[in-house]
């Protein structure tokens, strides 16, 4: 996500980012993440638990305004 719209991009050091609930619907990888270390578009069920970890890269989401 753009910084513009307050959501960050995750990078390889990131391992948990925010996400708001215009963000919606949550994958991994998210816009702005580096080609080089992508793996293949998963969507995260998010809205349920408000926490969620994505099963490649281990990046863990969290709804902020659940």
């Amino acid at each position: 996500m753009d910084r513009e719209r307050g959501a960050t991009a995750p990078t390889a050091r990131a391992m948990r980012v925010e996400i708001a609930r215009k963000d919606l619907p949550l994958h991994c990888p998210m816009p702005g993440m580096s080609l080089w270390n992508s793996h293949p578009r998963v969507f995260l069920p998010i809205e349920v638990s408000g926490e969620e970890r994505c099963p490649y890269c281990g990046t863990v989401y969290v709804l902020k305004d659940r």
